[in-house]
């Protein structure tokens, strides 16, 4: 049996089981993968931690490639489940490329240039993932029909993790902003960040709407990525406990704050500073 004949079963059985964007970056990284192992075909049990080097190797991209190992570790796991193989994972003991994270905290000059050069949609959204701390797709899903007793609930898209966000403070004020925005709309849809004339907007319309501000502001892709409004926005001031920042973002595996524990199956009432009050866990 090849090493294509496995992947293509975990691409059919185990890859539509992920959230959308998980799965367009896991083909993408099984395409990868299929290069190197596909190229003679490689029988799937004959793969050794050497070839697993040489791929590191062989890959230019280097944090693509850390990605595109994972997912392989992976799926020589899940093909052990399946008896497809008894051997140990080859990807055990081998070194992974080094990589340098953007340690990226965002001044009130950058935000302000980029946000100025925004519309009305792009700041909405901007403003809403600076009080929420949740990623961008998180952000574009979020529903009129999703606040409920006065919070806005939230299901991860990447994780999973429930949160409930109390609409107080600054985020009322937003969220009345734009609902009083869209009443003069044309359209109608449910979804809060809308284009103008009132159709939902997809992360796409959205990154196209935040690069061609950045672009107009005169930042550099590298100095300000939307996402970065999610980590650089805890630099601010006095931050908050660890287990309080992962609380509000619903950060389980600490990617975003290290050494907090949190208690799976409750409920937290934590204040972030520009964070409203915010429970999270298994609570709806």
């Amino acid at each position: 049996m090849t090493f294509r004949h496995v992947a293509e079963r975990y691409r059919a059985e185990v890859i539509p089981t992920k959230a959308h964007n998980t799965q367009r970056m896991h083909h993408i990284y099984l395409n990868y993968l299929l290069q190197f192992f596909d190229d003679p075909p490689a029988p799937f049990e004959s793969i050794k931690p050497v070839n697993i080097r040489q791929y590191l190797d062989w890959r230019p991209f280097k944090v693509s490639a850390n990605r595109e190992v994972a997912l392989f570790s992976h799926l020589w796991n899940w093909a052990r489940s399946k008896g497809v193989t008894d051997l140990p994972n080859p990807c055990g003991g081998i070194r992974r490329n080094k990589e340098r994270g953007r340690d990226v905290y965002i001044d009130d000059t950058t935000y302000r240039a980029v946000y100025h050069a925004a519309d009305q949609t792009l700041r909405d959204a901007m403003d809403l993932a600076y009080l929420t701390g949740q990623r961008v797709s998180d952000v574009v899903s979020m529903d009129e029909r999703h606040i409920v007793n006065g919070a806005l609930e939230i299901c991860q898209a990447k994780t999973g993790v429930k949160l409930a966000i109390a609409i107080t403070g600054e985020l009322a004020v937003l969220i009345k902003r734009i609902f009083d925005h869209k009443r003069g709309l044309k359209l109608r849809s449910t979804r809060l960040i809308v284009d103008a004339k009132g159709l939902e907007l997809s992360r796409t319309g959205l990154r196209y709407r935040f690069d061609k501000a950045r672009v107009a502001a005169g930042i550099a892709k590298e100095v300000f990525q939307f996402r970065d409004d999610r980590q650089g926005r805890f630099g601010e001031g006095h931050p908050p406990s660890p287990s309080a920042i992962r609380a509000c973002v619903g950060d389980d595996d600490g990617a975003l704050c290290t050494q907090a524990q949190r208690g799976e199956g409750h409920a937290y009432a934590v204040n972030c500073g520009a964070l409203p009050i915010l429970r999270s866990g298994h609570i709806f």
